[in-house]
């Protein structure tokens, strides 16, 4: 049986699984930082969620198929983006080479396709996803999806993208997440502080996590000293982080409700997945009171 969000969130030992999808989140965006920049805001990370699982078949469409009409639809449709801002996605994911016109497609519709390279970065998000859930319960979904990487992909990322649209625990889990994630860069400056947390005591009310360098954050993500002082001071006037001394000053921390958002989306996030994994391949391990004791 899958993991659900509510085991998830219970477990202490969780926070190795959310540091370490950090991490890997922060790697893929130091070595390619424009396909990363799909996963810097929750509007552009929906989209791209979006856009595959037209293209491999939404479990909502009978056909399967990427265009740019049904897609500016879907969007508006799901709450998305806008009208202007689908298309304006669907151009951009053109321009960076992320897609594709398909071949022999119908030349009353421009289909269009992901290139090898948005692939190849989308299974590296899915393989990574599916080791940390390994790594819970001693499972084999990162060997089975290695073994065909493109059926794989294209089995379970519809099933974990109309699940992810359609859950408010994954869109909107706390105000402070939900400031950070939907401005832009501000889910890997997220990402970045999360990755700083020493340990997570459950009666701690914030946690330290050590000096904070805003210039490195601003080389590191590329984002304007404003746009970050910005969003760091709305993060501050919540209440959700600060310094020990006044004039950001000192040690920077994070508040223990901005953790447990982060940590609960994390669980929501991984449950998905893994249920997603579970229809496709099997339930990861056959002996159920080991499988679910997270190590």
């Amino acid at each position: 049986m899958a993991f659900t969000a509510e085991t998830l969130a219970a477990e202490d030992r969780f926070l190795a699984a959310i540091l370490h999808c950090a991490d890997q989140m922060l790697a893929i965006y130091r070595e390619s930082p424009r396909i990363a920049s799909i996963f810097a805001a929750q509007q552009r990370w929906l989209m791209a969620h979006a856009g595959f699982a037209l293209h491999y078949g939404h479990p909502d469409y009978e056909n399967s198929g990427l265009y740019s009409g049904r897609f500016v639809d879907f969007a508006v449709k799901n709450d998305i983006a806008s009208r202007n801002t689908a298309a304006a996605f669907m151009q951009e994911m053109l321009a960076y080479r992320f897609l594709r016109p398909a071949p022999g497609a119908d030349k009353r519709t421009r289909y269009l396709e992901p290139t090898e390279i948005a692939e190849q970065h989308f299974t590296r998000w899915l393989v990574t996803h599916m080791m940390i859930l390994d790594s819970l319960d001693g499972g084999e979904r990162a060997e089975k999806i290695a073994a065909d990487p493109a059926a794989m992909m294209a089995a379970i990322q519809p099933r974990i993208a109309k699940a992810i649209i359609g859950s408010q625990a994954v869109r909107s889990p706390g105000p402070t997440f939900n400031l950070f994630n939907w401005a832009n860069s501000g889910g890997l400056v997220m990402d970045y502080l999360i990755s700083r947390l020493p340990d997570f005591p459950r009666t701690a009310k914030r946690v330290v996590v050590g000096p904070l360098s805003l210039r490195e954050l601003r080389e590191q993500f590329m984002i304007s000293n404003t746009h970050l002082k910005r969003l760091l001071t709305q993060a501050s006037n919540m209440g959700s982080v600060g310094w020990s001394e006044p004039s950001r000053k000192g040690d920077f921390w994070l508040s223990r409700p901005f953790i447990l958002e982060y940590w609960n989306y994390q669980a929501s996030k991984f449950a998905i997945i893994d249920a997603a994994a579970e229809a496709v391949l099997g339930p990861a391990v056959l002996d159920e009171p080991q499988a679910r004791r997270v190590v």
